[in-house]
């Protein structure tokens, strides 16, 4: 009885691999590549439709897209030879990426982008659509969820003498005191209010002697005590 080493399996793979480019189609590949093209301009949507950080990046949600096509032509490359995949592997060992993530939720998108781009460029379609729009569903649900809650951060800067004037005024909000901090005799102070409220107290405030600034933001959560 004859035993395989692993020599002989190696090459078994690479005679398979070969036979496996030959079967390899344009059309196929246009195919698998406009399914992707699509599922990234669905995650493309959704993305916009449930940010919520400051800045809105168009730059990074276009490259969401074009990460899901880069990922999809890497599977179909290194699924139909072995040998290209162990190159591949090797290339991609040695890239770094250095460009800084701030908001959590948008790793998440990076992992849906690749992930959707590996299961079209194995032509496992009905994962890559099926996954893709149950995810965004959950995303839009979460994020409609999120929204009813309104929060804000109002930061007040003002001289130390006028605390008993502004007292009477924040006390009618309802907040919770995020930061303070007080130096010359001045006072920055940055209240988080968790419900919707009429803003005629800022007209209030900024009408106060001694009061430099007032400031309502929309607070989204990114907050660093």
């Amino acid at each position: 009885m004859n035993q395989l080493t692993f020599q002989d399996l190696f090459k078994n793979s690479v005679l398979e691999s070969l036979q496996n480019i030959s079967k390899i189609s344009l059309f196929n590949v246009l195919v698998g590549l406009v399914i992707t093209l699509l599922v990234g301009l669905f995650i493309f949507k959704i993305y916009e439709l449930t940010f919520q950080g400051v800045v809105y990046s168009h730059s990074f949600n276009t490259s969401l897209v074009l990460l899901s096509l880069v990922t999809s032509l890497v599977i179909m490359t290194i699924s139909s030879n072995i040998i290209l995949s162990l190159g591949m592997v090797g290339a991609l060992s040695i890239v770094r990426f250095r460009a800084a993530i701030k908001d959590p939720k948008d790793i998440v998108f990076m992992f849906w982008a690749i992930a959707a781009g590996i299961a079209s460029g194995a032509g496992i379609y009905p994962v890559a659509v099926g996954g893709s729009l149950f995810i965004g569903i959950v995303l839009i649900i979460m994020s409609k969820r999120r929204s009813m809650k309104f929060s804000y951060l109002l930061i007040i800067k003002y001289d130390n003498s006028v605390i008993s004037d502004i007292l009477p005024i924040l006390n009618r909000i309802e907040h919770t005191i995020k930061s303070k901090v007080v130096a010359h005799g001045k006072t920055e102070l940055t209240l988080e209010l968790k419900k919707e409220i009429e803003t005629n107290y800022m007209e209030v405030l900024s009408d106060t002697q001694g009061v430099e600034s007032a400031v309502l933001v929309k607070y989204n959560g990114d907050y660093s005590e």
